[in-house]
């Protein structure tokens, strides 16, 4: 049976069911430039215990992307956020300055209304347009993955994937 744990560089892809179609362009778009994506529709096969695969994709990828949306605001339960509380959870075993976390708004959902875990608050945001990935954010991406240990990425370029500021002042922007 072939070893289907996340490669190291891997990105994990966490989403709420009605946002699948974004993560889907999201893994597509990060893929053709070569990085390796962990995304569950294409991952998981009927009969994996897969709560015990996804943590173990969380605990082993490099970078942890959370698509916030209207729809993810909308639901008070999901799997989902159970994952971006295990993220949460590995950030705490993480050097300082190492990015992990990525929140990716979607839509027009207010950063300061999110209902995200706190530690999302404290790192610098993306804004995709309709969900639709942007060189951009294929380039933000990338850095991350190449530089894991820089506190701050350069910013993305102008445009719809310009990284939001981080809320709180004094907090390093990645955790």
């Amino acid at each position: 049976m072939p070893d289907t744990t996340t490669p190291p560089g891997a990105v994990f892809l966490s989403y709420s069911r009605e946002d699948s179609d974004v993560a889907r362009r999201l893994a597509d778009a990060l893929r053709a430039f070569g990085m390796e994506v962990w995304f569950d529709q294409n991952e998981l096969r009927g009969g994996d215990a897969w709560d015990a695969k996804i943590r173990t994709q969380i605990r082993t990828c490099a970078l942890f992307v959370a698509i916030i949306s209207a729809r993810t605001q909308a639901r008070g339960e999901g799997y989902f956020r159970r994952e971006w509380k295990i993220a949460v959870e590995r950030t705490h075993d993480m050097a300082s300055g190492v990015p992990f976390l990525l929140p990716v708004a979607i839509d027009d959902t207010a950063e300061s209304a999110a209902l995200v875990p706190e530690e999302f608050m404290r790192v610098q945001w993306t804004r995709l347009a309709h969900g639709v990935p942007t060189p951009a954010f294929v380039e933000q991406v990338r850095r991350l993955l190449e530089s894991p240990c820089k506190t701050a990425p350069r910013s993305a370029s102008s445009g719809s994937s310009a990284p939001m500021a981080a809320r709180k002042s004094g907090v390093p922007t990645w955790t």
